[in-house]
């Protein structure tokens, strides 16, 4: 996974759309993540996205988004 160098504070993450388009999202904008049996991503403004990520991938991804954003250690 890559979010951003060591020494940057990453704001985004990218996934990838089933048309294996690579899109970078703001994590702060997702309400739910869904496995419907694909990954379906609902952002606040109401809008869904389906990737080729597990629910797993996108929750490790934005994890990463808080701590490196943030400075949490999530346990």
């Amino acid at each position: 996974m890559r979010c951003a160098p060591e020494n940057e504070v990453a704001i985004m993450i990218t996934i990838t759309r089933f048309d294996k388009r690579v899109i970078v999202l703001n994590v702060e904008m997702i309400k739910t993540i869904e496995a419907i049996p694909d990954t379906m991503i609902t952002l606040i403004n109401g809008d869904t996205i389906l990737v080729r990520e597990t629910v797993e991938e996108v929750v490790e991804r934005a994890i990463e988004y808080a701590r490196r954003l943030h400075g949490f250690r999530v346990v």
